[in-house]
Order: structure tokens, then sequence, then C-alpha cells
């Protein structure tokens, strides 16, 4: 195994030198660190993360907390955090909240507590006042994504405001019998992100005069194929039916978009659909969204974490953007 010694020789620069050039804290001359970065590549050497703990007082390693793992919008903005964690050098330790109330509360009394990640980001966890505690209780900068916890560093967005815009898009189009799938009560949990989704259509609907209607809203799972069977029971029942939908996720409203055309319905000729996330599929269907652009969310979240760590950060909310992104699925009725 290739020591600190060897590169350092090989770059002609002491070991400290060589330690500061690696881990890129502490002075060094930008020749010398070519020197050692090239030195360390033709040996192969790579930094003892034990070593440089002990020497740095960090674990070059931040802890990440996400409620899910098999859905695609937690995922993507995991991928974002990862991916510029990564580029600076970071590992990551990934803490999955489950529906188990014991796994959740051995994350914050105990997996966190073993000293092994130097700052902690919270994706769309709703955190409440002893989990918020023991998160700083832990000394260490945390950054959270979701609703604005007063204690903490948040990247907030605006959930009301994004179904409103979605919903005004089809409104502003003309249509006014509006059906909206949401989702099924186990799924709103943390921050209530359906529910808030939910009012935001509903706020819109109210603001042009359009009283809504209980049987235009239908529950789903966040998923394509909830979207689908939610769809189904929207547009194949007995009664009036809705020129247009607004479905909380880009998965739901493509189950929409296939759900009308296996029942006949042209898309956007007979049947409008819009939904929100900015989801990769959502291009292949021509599907218009509000995008809240996940894969940046979580590389804004590295960022700020990153920053808090070098001290160079100052403790101020943020908001996060979202954008209509106007496609194929939505057209006058």
């Amino acid at each position: 195994m290739v020591s600190i010694d060897e590169v350092a020789k090989l770059a002609g620069v002491s070991t400290a030198t060589v330690s500061r050039a690696l881990s890129g804290r502490g002075q060094v001359s930008r020749a010398a660190r070519e020197r050692v970065q090239s030195a360390a590549a033709s040996l192969g050497y790579v930094v003892s993360s034990r070593a440089s703990s002990l020497a740095s007082g960090r674990t070059r390693n931040i802890g990440v907390i996400v409620p899910y793992l098999d859905r695609w919008f937690f995922s993507t903005v995991l991928s974002g955090a990862t991916s510029a964690l990564m580029r600076a050098g970071y590992d990551i330790t990934l803490y999955n909240i489950t529906a188990d109330a014991d796994v959740r509360h051995r994350v914050f009394s105990t997996f966190l507590r073993r000293q092994r990640v130097d700052a902690v980001i919270a994706v769309s966890i709703e955190l409440d006042e002893s989990e918020t505690q023991q998160l700083l209780d832990l000394g260490l900068p945390v950054i959270a994504i979701g609703e604005p916890n007063p204690r903490l560093r948040t990247l907030t967005v605006d959930n009301t405001a994004v179904a409103r815009l979605a919903t005004e898009h089809l409104i502003g189009l003309g249509h006014r019998d509006i059906a909206h799938i949401g989702a099924n009560p186990e799924f709103d949990m943390d921050f209530h992100i359906p529910t808030q989704r939910r009012h935001g259509f509903e706020q819109a609907l109210q603001d042009a005069g359009i009283e809504p209607s209980h049987a235009f809203l239908e529950p789903a799972d966040f998923t394509v194929d909830g979207g689908f069977r939610a769809a189904k029971q929207l547009l194949g029942r007995p009664g009036p039916r809705p020129t247009a939908i607004f479905a909380a996720s880009d998965e739901m409203a493509v189950g929409a978009i296939l759900a009308a055309r296996d029942l006949g319905f042209r898309v956007p000729q007979d049947l409008s659909i819009v939904g929100i996330d900015g989801h990769e599929l959502g291009e292949f269907f021509q599907l218009t969204t509000v995008d809240q652009f996940p894969l940046a969310q979580g590389e804004r979240a590295a960022q700020a974490v990153l920053a808090q760590l070098d001290r160079a950060d100052a403790d101020t909310p943020a908001h996060l953007p979202f954008e209509l992104i106007v496609r194929g699925t939505t057209a006058r009725p």
C-alpha cells in the first residue's frame, strides 16, 4: 500500500504539504498542489478517511435522510445531492425513514449520533420538535428541503402556489369542469404535500368563481398505475365528465394519459392533463407540467450544506424555483 511519504518524496514536498494539497484545507501553492496530485495519481495513493478524520476532525461524509427510495422525485433529489457532494470529495450515508416509528426514532436517537457524518440533509421530512432538537444537539450543519422550520436552514417549495399555477393554466384555457387526482390519506404524510396541492387547486377554482366538485376529486398513490386507475374512475363513471385533469404528480398524470387513451379520449382534444414535478417521462408524453427541478433541489441542498461547513453561508431560508412547462397535453376545451 502506497504511503503519504512516498507521495511526498515523488512530489518533492513535505508530508504536511501532501496532506493539505489532497484535503483541500490549508494554503498550498498551485504548482505544489499539481505536483502532489500528479504524484498521488501515478502512485495510486488515496487519502485514508480514518487518518483524514483524525487530523481534521471531519469524516468527509454527509448524512442524507429521505422518506422514500422507490419514488422518482426523492431518488432524483438524492441523485442531485450525491453528485454534488461526491464532486466535492464527500461520501454519503443514506438514512431511509420508513413507516416504522421505531426505525425512525433510532435514526435520530442513535444512528446520527455515532459521529460518522459532518452534516445532515433532510429531504421532505416533517421533523417534530424532538427530532429537530436531536439534530441541533449534534452540533452539525443541517439543511432541510420542505416546509420552513424556524429552527433549521430550509430550502422551501410553495406547494400551494405550484398547484395554483397548474390549475390556473387550465382555467386560462377556458376549462371549468376540472378534476383533481390527489393522494390516498395514507400517502399524505410528511408536510401534507398532497393536501397543500389540493388546497392550491381549490383556491384557484374558487378565485375563478368555479365551485369545486367532490365528484371530480379522485385519490391515488402518486404512481403511474394509481393515476391510471383514478382517471378510469373519473372518466368511466356515469354522469358529468371533466374536460381537464390536474394530477398532483407527473407520474399520476402519465397514468391519466394512458387511461384516457384506453377509454377512447383524445388528449388534448377531448381532455387536457397537467401534472407537477418535471419528470423525465414528461417530454416523452409531451406532458404539460409545473417543473420543480428536483435534481437542482438536491444540488442546491448539497451546496448549502458545504457552504455551512466552510462557514460561508448566511442562515436564511431559500425559496426553490418552479416553472410551468406547456407541452402537448393541454388545449382549449
